[in-house]
């Protein structure tokens, strides 16, 4: 097959490459690089094209969650690229032939926190952030397009993801651990769904090419959950560095990170998500070729060598 790939050029976009490259498919990269990456998602015009001659698209371009946001309406700024710019891409695989649209959601569409249950692909969307939100919105976009026009659209709901070259809360994570900063954190007893970046890759391969029928959406996970504390020691073991985290009320944290502004890192930290992926497995044949040990060992050797 010939697959294009938009956010190629990004941390799952760079390995998702590889993977569809050493599976003997031609990859056609679309990325910041060659002029149609975010910057230009939402250019109607400036995608047409662009997609031909391709067999199908995996969409991973858009605009993630932002450290530091700078811009008064954050959630305008999520549709533009993440609502209309996929919308764009969309209409332009439709009008280039293409059968099968692949989209890389988020889990955050349905909530930041599982409870006692794992998320699954009956779990009803409950979006609670600008970033899910928009996700939401497209997937119910893309829907529509798929009724008009008969465009084969799979949707793939990750967790965070990890990885050698990860960004964002994974790599604030590594940083925090390789400095030795003593962390609250050792009363969480949370639990929380990982899947690594080389496993997501060879989903979303599955996606792409698979005869499937009319189950179109899928959640997905390693399928190994950790505690913070758990995932904390992992990392400080592999780095060969002191695990520094001590006892503390988790309710005085909440407490301390409403005040502070932090309570979306905070529940990254001590809230669950737990994601329930046996319907991936059963319906497209998938196993994570990467166990969560080897995943995480590789990307703390990636950062402990990218750090000297």
């Amino acid at each position: 097959m010939r697959i294009a790939v938009t956010g190629a050029d990004g941390f799952i976009g760079r390995e998702l490459c590889g993977v569809l490259r050493s599976s003997g498919h031609e990859v056609k990269t679309l990325g910041r690089s060659n002029q149609c990456g975010t910057s230009s998602l939402a250019d109607r015009m400036g995608w047409r094209g662009v997609l031909s001659g391709v067999d199908a698209v995996i969409h991973l371009a858009g605009r993630a969650h932002v450290m530091k946001e700078t811009v008064h309406h954050p959630l305008d700024e999520f549709r533009k690229i993440n609502v209309d710019g996929t919308l764009c891409v969309a209409q332009a695989a439709v009008d280039a032939g293409i059968r099968r649209f692949v989209f890389v959601s988020s889990i955050g569409v349905l909530g930041s926190d599982s409870g006692s249950a794992a998320f699954s692909e009956e779990t009803a969307p409950a979006p609670a952030e600008p970033y899910a939100v928009s996700k939401h919105e497209a997937e119910l976009a893309l829907r529509r397009l798929e009724a008009r026009t008969g465009l084969e659209v799979v949707i793939v709901r990750p967790p965070l993801v990890y990885g050698a070259h990860v960004k964002g809360n994974f790599y604030r994570l590594l940083r925090l651990v390789a400095m030795g900063i003593p962390l609250p954190l050792g009363s969480v007893a949370n639990h929380r769904s990982f899947v690594g970046v080389t496993n997501l890759s060879e989903l979303l391969l599955l996606c792409a090419s698979r005869q499937i029928g009319a189950q179109r959406l899928y959640v997905v996970s390693d399928g190994h959950d950790l505690s913070t504390p758990e995932l904390l020691g992992m990392l400080a073991s592999r780095m060969k560095r002191p695990k520094r985290i001590f006892q503390f009320s988790t309710t005085i944290l909440r407490h301390s990170a409403a005040l502070l502004g932090w309570q979306r890192e905070l529940q990254g930290l001590t809230g669950n998500l737990r994601v329930n992926s046996a319907l991936a497995r059963s319906a497209l044949g998938w196993t994570p070729s990467k166990s969560l040990e080897i995943g995480i060992g590789e990307m703390v050797d990636w950062f402990v060598r990218s750090s000297k």
